[in-house]
């Protein structure tokens, strides 16, 4: 086990747990530890402080999506490096699958090389017609 260290700025007690032999994964973590106090995010979907959509494609809306946990995340005194684990809903895994190096770039523009322990669920519809993905996450800022 290691600890992660998101970025130079910011060091946390987040420990990636990745059991020996394992393959090591991209993009995310397998699991990780965290003390602290917890800061939950509820589902985002890719519109901005006004609630409209300002990108029609899945790359934008992530980007803006990951942008509004960010923003929620300030407000419980918690930054992406504090993020332990997050669930993405999105409408079309094979766009998904298309776009990944755009996602890939809009998510370490965003949240930087910070890795928590994720899933990607495809499915048949969210609540606003027009959004392409929606992202939960939850925190754990240091005691």
């Amino acid at each position: 086990m290691s600890i992660a260290k998101p970025n130079q700025q910011s060091v946390t007690p987040h420990e990636i747990l990745q059991p020996p032999g394992w393959a090591k994964p991209i993009g995310y973590a397998n699991g990780m530890r965290a003390r602290g106090q917890t800061v939950f995010v509820g589902g985002q979907i890719g519109w901005n402080a006004q609630c409209k959509f300002v990108a029609l494609d899945l790359a934008g809306q992530v980007r803006q999506a990951l942008e509004n946990v960010v923003a929620i995340l300030h407000e419980g005194g918690a930054g992406p490096e504090h993020i332990t684990t997050m669930t993405w809903y999105v409408t079309d895994r094979k766009r998904y699958v298309a776009e990944l190096k755009q996602i890939g770039e809009a998510y370490r523009a965003t949240i930087g090389r910070h890795f928590p322990a994720m899933a990607v669920v495809e499915v048949s519809g969210l609540i606003e017609d027009q959004a392409l993905v929606e992202i939960q996450a939850t925190a754990v800022v240091p005691d």
